[in-house]
């Protein structure tokens, strides 16, 4: 007869931990946040980030390569029952595989040294679902590199992180850059800065049609309600609205995002472009 696999207690310490990185002052006095789902926790492993991670027996059968995965970053592995993985997740229905991982953000000055051609920088964003879908996009779109500004939204909330369906772990992300400095340094670096307002006095089309949109690019995205303060979009070196062909009053914030960010890496990509 096999012996069932040993199960960690719900009374762990390891366990009382991760469930403490559910809340934004443990986050950022441990330097560690959650990822849930086999795709984070994957993407977490081969990043190398991943320290930590608790699975039911199902899912670690499921998922033998993400286990092995963890185990060849050294992470350490817990197989735990339903309950507790329920009780460290953040998630209605957990998939069944929660990882503890290191904090990776990056100094902004290192992004600036990269010479990066896309950026998605986050000023004023509240939403973290809203910052983890817009991070997905420039990851898709081939953006070198997101900001989020001081008065963004935490980047390790656990619903940015699950947004971001991953893509936290493939591109530099600099965090509490005040905006005006984040947009003087990049512009410094050579960067066009445009800021995406439905109120813009510049078209996307018009953009697009006359040339301008192949260079280094830096995309400045405002708050979901309001959008961007004057102050804001008094930095951008164009202010541009993306057309409403159709009768819909708005686009949301991250659709909104993944058509400029598409845009530019269009433009950047087309014959005479920062990419060609």
């Amino acid at each position: 007869m096999v012996a069932a696999p040993e199960l960690i207690s719900a009374k762990s310490s390891r366990v009382s931990a991760a469930r403490r990185l559910a809340r934004r002052n443990f986050r950022g006095k441990e330097r560690l946040f959650l990822a849930e789902g086999p795709q984070a926790v994957r993407e977490a492993a081969a990043h190398g980030s991943l320290v930590e991670m608790f699975a039911t027996v199902e899912a670690a059968e499921r998922y033998a390569d993400i286990v092995a995965a963890a185990r060849g970053v050294e992470a350490r592995v817990h197989l735990a029952d339903e309950d507790v993985i329920a009780d460290i997740s953040t998630t209605v229905t957990p998939q069944g595989l929660v990882g503890v991982c290191r904090f990776l953000d990056t100094p902004f000055e290192e992004i600036l040294a990269a010479r990066p051609k896309l950026v998605a920088v986050l000023a004023h964003v509240r939403d973290p679902g809203n910052a983890g879908t817009v991070l997905r996009c420039a990851d898709a779109a081939g953006a070198e590199a997101v900001v989020l500004t001081d008065a963004s939204v935490d980047l390790y909330n656990p619903k940015a992180v699950r947004a971001s369906v991953g893509s936290l772990f493939h591109l530099p992300v600099a965090v509490g850059v005040p905006v005006e400095q984040a947009v003087a340094r990049l512009k410094e670096a050579g960067v066009r800065i445009l800021a995406a307002d439905g109120a813009g006095a510049d078209d996307l089309d018009d953009e697009l049609d006359k040339g301008t949109m192949g260079t280094p690019t830096a995309w400045v995205f405002g708050n979901e309600a309001w959008g961007l303060p004057e102050e804001t979009r008094a930095l951008a070196d164009a202010v541009v609205r993306v057309p409403i062909h159709g009768k819909a009053e708005s686009l949301n914030l991250a659709t909104a995002a993944a058509v400029c960010l598409y845009a530019s890496a269009r433009a950047q990509r087309a014959p005479g472009g920062c990419r060609r």
